[in-house]
């Protein structure tokens, strides 16, 4: 397929580093723990702003962030969190940065109940992929039934900056979702990953 003229969902059509993310990991099934934490750090830190913002940090928050090692970053303390405050490859937002932090601990905590935060996501869900078929991406939703009951439980866990909206992201990112357009060429490639 010649990706120049590829059908691609209208979010990304005007930034490689966007296309490269829309192409090779949106909506791509995910069951890798590593992967998982880095999306949960991302999202995370994404609460309010775009995820472009993010995505052309993401070199900086895995430098940061002890290239995503779930066990390092639940060691970090106040002198970490001084540290990362004055990092300007980063969002240097106290609350965000002290969350990671707890979201880590939070992660370990549900490996050690369910044998990997992969078992404990993708059980809400039967470990199925959800299929939308959207013409448009004003059809595409911020929130669904599915990513509220997963927020609620993560919250009641000690996960923080993660609502519904910022789950829903990471169930799309993570591949639990697929809501590439229908038009998209990426809709047909993650649908036979299922």
């Amino acid at each position: 397929m010649d990706k120049s003229t590829a059908v691609r969902c209208n979010w990304c059509q005007n930034d490689s580093l966007y296309i490269n993310y829309h192409d090779t990991e949106w909506g791509v099934p995910c069951k890798d723990d590593h992967k998982l934490f880095e999306f949960v750090v991302l999202e995370s830190a994404q609460a309010g702003l775009s995820w472009i913002t993010i995505l052309k940090k993401r070199a900086n928050y895995r430098r940061a962030f002890a290239d995503f090692d779930v066990e390092a970053v639940a060691r970090f303390n106040k002198r970490s969190v001084d540290r990362l405050l004055r990092d300007e490859g980063i969002v240097r937002n106290r609350l965000k940065i002290e969350s990671t932090i707890t979201n880590a601990r939070a992660f370990i905590e549900i490996q050690q109940e369910f044998g990997s935060f992969a078992n404990y996501f993708w059980g809400f869900n039967d470990g199925e992929v959800v299929t939308n078929y959207w013409q448009a991406m004003k059809e595409v939703p911020a929130t669904t039934a599915l990513s509220d009951t997963i927020s609620k439980d993560m919250k009641k866990r000690g996960f923080r900056f993660f609502g519904s909206t910022i789950c829903y992201a990471h169930m799309q990112a993570t591949g639990m979702v697929n809501d590439h357009l229908e038009s998209c060429f990426r809709h047909r490639e993650c649908l036979q990953l299922t």
